[in-house]
């Protein structure tokens, strides 16, 4: 892959000033003692079962000109920007295939994490999000309907503070259904991050970074993503990274059972404004060639008049 000429490269071996600093050179502990405040408060004033979609959500569609549909979500600091394009033919397919398939990748921005500088080419972690990306979107696509043909979703993080892949997920539906891609079911997910007897809800780069790097492997911890069909009440994903007892699990899958169908709302109140704007522009294109017909009626009824009277 070609070098970016337009921005400094630095050495491969090269280490960050960031990790100097007072708050990279805390232990877990203290860390894990300013996640919440006397009032059992996180650093954002949530409490551990409120999610961003509730205080902090902000999406949007057709923001992306040249894709067929697109998406944009912010949930405080995490910016995600999702574009779907046209069906084409599945390249390097010998055989016939029964079901459409959906091509996913997703891609960091440079600068999107705060910890390190993300490299040019893609890493283990997006192909990853891409490959759980694919299996979350594949049972909510009516397949059956563009067969030998595949869908492109293109997820690209302009900024990264947790809960990134069910980010993405939300993006995608969003974007999907812009597109006017035929689909069972609206897919919502979200994701927890579960730190000891502590489940954060809707969790921020540091309480994902704190419960991956729990230093006692016998506690729960971990972060849980699980995206839904709310409507069909059907998982279509579920991973797991860490380890969580049976008894927090079941208790996790209620809690991201809960914030998946709060997001419906959310993208409905979107994709129903789009429809109402697509009506009012259909209206007055179809105002505007009326108009222009009256006129052209008017001229021709004037030539008439002058080529009788000549």
């Amino acid at each position: 892959m070609p070098q970016d000429y337009r921005r400094f490269n630095g050495p491969e071996d090269s280490i960050s000033y960031k990790c100097f600093t007072k708050n990279y050179l805390k232990t877990y502990d203290e860390l894990y003692n300013e996640l919440l405040d006397d009032k059992e408060l996180r650093k954002d004033g949530r409490a551990l079962s409120e999610a961003r979609s509730m205080c902090m959500f902000f999406a949007t569609t057709q923001v992306v000109t040249q894709a067929k549909g697109s998406a944009y979500i912010e949930r405080n600091n995490t910016k995600i920007i999702c574009a779907v394009f046209d069906p084409r033919e599945i390249p390097h397919q010998n055989e016939f295939s029964q079901l459409g398939q959906i091509f996913c990748e997703v891609k960091f921005a440079p600068f999107s994490c705060p910890r390190r500088r993300r490299p040019h080419a893609p890493d283990t972690e997006e192909k990853a999000m891409s490959a759980a990306l694919r299996k979350a979107l594949e049972p909510a696509v009516c397949r059956h309907l563009f067969p030998n043909y595949q869908v492109d979703v293109f997820i690209y993080i302009l900024e990264h503070d947790g809960a990134c892949l069910a980010n993405a997920i939300n993006a995608a539906g969003l974007a999907l259904a812009d597109a006017a891609v035929p689909m069972y079911d609206i897919i919502t997910a979200s994701s927890i991050a579960v730190i000891g007897n502590k489940i954060f809800v809707d969790p921020t780069e540091a309480e994902e970074h704190i419960a991956l790097t729990s230093p006692d492997s016998d506690t729960s911890h971990g972060i849980i993503t699980m995206s839904m069909l709310p409507e069909l009440k059907q998982i279509s994903h579920f991973t797991h990274i860490g380890y969580v007892d049976a008894e927090s699990l079941t208790q996790a899958m209620d809690i991201l059972e809960k914030e998946c169908t709060d997001i419906v709302p959310h993208v409905q109140k979107i994709l129903v404004g789009n429809l109402v704007k697509g009506f009012e522009q259909r209206k007055k294109i179809d105002q505007e060639a009326k108009e222009r017909e009256k006129l052209l009626n008017a001229k021709m009824e004037e030539w008439k008049t002058l080529l009788n009277a000549g």
